[in-house]
């Protein structure tokens, strides 16, 4: 069991990992958008406070996760 669970860390830590998370996160940005059409609609602020705060995060999510693949790519270059 603990072999699955570290291929899986290994996973998450790789390229295909890092890519398969910035479009899990920006599959997030659909019901963000969403969200802040129907508040909008609504003229509820609250919600669209929300909705602003969550686009903030997730934008912030895929500039780490562009960072990371940056900096595999600065290993890949170092190794090879």
């Amino acid at each position: 069991m603990s072999g699955k669970l570290e291929k899986a860390k290994g996973f998450k830590k790789s390229k295909p990992g890092t890519y398969l998370s910035i479009g899990t996160t920006l599959f997030g940005a659909i019901s963000v958008a969403k969200q802040a059409k129907k508040a909008r609609h609504e003229q509820d602020t609250l919600q669209l406070i929300d909705a602003v705060v969550s686009a903030a995060a997730i934008a912030t999510g895929v500039a780490l996760l562009v960072r990371e693949l940056r900096r595999m790519g600065d290993d890949d270059v170092l190794q090879g």
